[in-house]
């Protein structure tokens, strides 16, 4: 891809209806992963006390898995719990190459569950959070795919101006 994922026509084995989430989430994989590597310090790095680029790929890869939970209408484990506290640690042994990866992991994770959710389920009320709040299969992905989107453009940027 050379340009933006949504000016490269139809995703093949994605309907009409989910290819605009199809495209973001195409874009965000390529940003991550075109984006130039970054030391722990770099990684942690936190401009302006803006959030570090640890965190927001540790974010996208997390936040997609929570999602992705709720839109099979499922309850968070413990161990998504445990994820989610960490996501905001920043020790000094995080690795460029294992937060991309779990990062394009969770992209893909959410592009084969968009391909494969019937089109009639799309609609089916889902619940989101403690406080069960009401969503949809649609909307839960759609949210999935302009929320990685954000945090991708925060992750850029970020990277961009921390890297030495």
């Amino acid at each position: 891809m050379k340009r933006e994922a949504w000016l490269d026509g139809k995703l093949e084995n994605f309907s009409l209806v989910k290819m605009p989430a199809a495209h973001a989430l195409a874009q965000a994989r390529y940003e991550i992963e075109n984006a130039p590597e970054l030391n722990s310090e770099e990684l942690t790095a936190r401009p302006n006390n803006a959030s570090s680029a640890a965190f927001h790929l540790k974010h996208i890869a997390g936040s997609i898995d929570r999602l992705l939970t709720y839109a099979r209408d499922e309850n968070l484990s413990e161990k998504q719990f445990e994820f989610l506290k960490l996501e905001t640690s920043e020790n000094a042994d995080l690795n460029f190459e294992n937060l991309q990866s779990e990062a394009v992991k969770a992209i893909d994770d959410a592009l084969e569950f968009l391909k494969n959710i019937p089109e009639e389920n799309l609609f089916d009320t889902r619940f989101v959070g403690r406080e069960k709040l009401p969503s949809n299969v649609f909307g839960l992905l759609f949210h999935i795919a302009e929320h990685a989107a954000r945090h991708v453009g925060q992750f850029v940027t970020t990277a961009k101006i921390v890297k030495k």
